[in-house]
């Protein structure tokens, strides 16, 4: 109740108990008015007492005396351990503590885990120059919608009897094209992420990239299989175009094609419910042409990858 009741006072009000008690009203008869427990009127009254109006004022719940609390010694013992790599078990053993009791100081320290002593590796970022000299590729799986509005992934068993059709029974394919340096992108909903697809995708989006001025140099890819397959280096030789792979399980190497993903998904794919795939995808060529024309991008100090193209076509890197 007292602590309620403490919610509810302010200074003001503990103020007004002192002025009305000093008026000769009684302590009942002032919490009543207030609506306050007589016993809260007495606290007040007791700390203006001894501390005058410093004393209305709230203070710390901590106690006055904690006789179990850490010394500054023992904190730096503890931290002088852990940065000798113990563990928090050896640290309580070696000391004589409880574990609960070293954990709690580890983390006031910041240093919970062990891996906290380990210095971050530094951040390496890199962007191209121009527009054209890297273009990323990749593909993200989406389930399919079956009739109005059932999403669905598909059967195991039923999916690879129809896989040599090139049509999966529950997945459609998001395929994606994003310069480096300007992050204008390009996308098609194509049915597979095979050969069949791949190359078609990949003849579209250079075609598109060249409409927009912008000769693409270098592609940079997965080791998926269709990017592997000697169609899909036919395609890139005939074009005139540098392939490039990533490093096996290293995606973070092609991670503006990943990050883009990511803004598919969240703005585009999952923004809303869909009724079908039809409809889903009808709603992606509006919102990419948001996306190149529109919408602010962080890496690019607020502007849009068709402000960055412009940008660069008029300091003449354009050909």
């Amino acid at each position: 109740m007292d602590a309620h009741e403490n919610a509810r006072t302010t200074p003001h009000s503990r103020m007004l108990i002192v002025q009305r008690l000093s008026a000769g009203q009684s302590v009942n008869a002032v919490a009543a008015a207030l609506g306050i427990t007589p016993r809260t009127v007495r606290k007040w009254r007791d700390r203006y007492a001894a501390a005058g109006e410093a004393g209305l004022r709230d203070r710390s719940s901590r106690p006055h005396h904690s006789p179990t609390r850490l010394s500054a010694g023992q904190h730096a013992a503890i931290e002088t351990l852990r940065r000798q790599r113990l563990s928090g078990p050896a640290i309580a053993r070696q000391l004589g503590l409880p574990g609960s009791t070293v954990g709690a100081a580890l983390r006031r320290i910041g240093l919970p885990r062990l891996a906290a002593l380990d210095p971050r590796p530094p951040v390496i970022r890199y962007e191209r120059e121009h527009p054209g000299e890297l273009i990323h590729i990749d593909i993200k799986k989406l389930g399919r919608f079956e009739g109005v509005g059932h999403r669905i992934t598909g059967e195991r068993a039923r999916q690879s009897n129809r896989r040599s059709t090139g049509k999966g029974l529950g997945w459609e394919f998001v395929h994606v094209a994003i310069d480096d340096a300007s992050r204008l992108a390009y996308t098609e909903v194509l049915p597979s992420e095979r050969t069949d697809s791949v190359l078609p995708f990949t003849h579209r989006a250079l075609a598109w990239f060249r409409s927009l001025g912008v000769p693409v140099e270098r592609i940079m890819t997965d080791n998926g299989s269709a990017y592997k397959s000697l169609a899909f280096r036919d395609l890139l030789n005939s074009q005139g175009v540098r392939h490039t792979r990533t490093r096996p399980y290293t995606p973070r190497t092609n991670g503006k094609a990943e990050r883009f993903i990511q803004t598919v998904l969240r703005e585009w794919a999952y923004a809303q419910p869909f009724q079908s795939s039809d409809e889903r995808a009808r709603a992606m060529h509006p919102w990419l042409h948001t996306y190149n024309t529109c919408r602010p991008h962080s890496a690019l100090n607020g502007k849009s990858p068709l402000d960055r193209l412009a940008r660069d076509n008029l300091l003449g890197n354009d050909t």
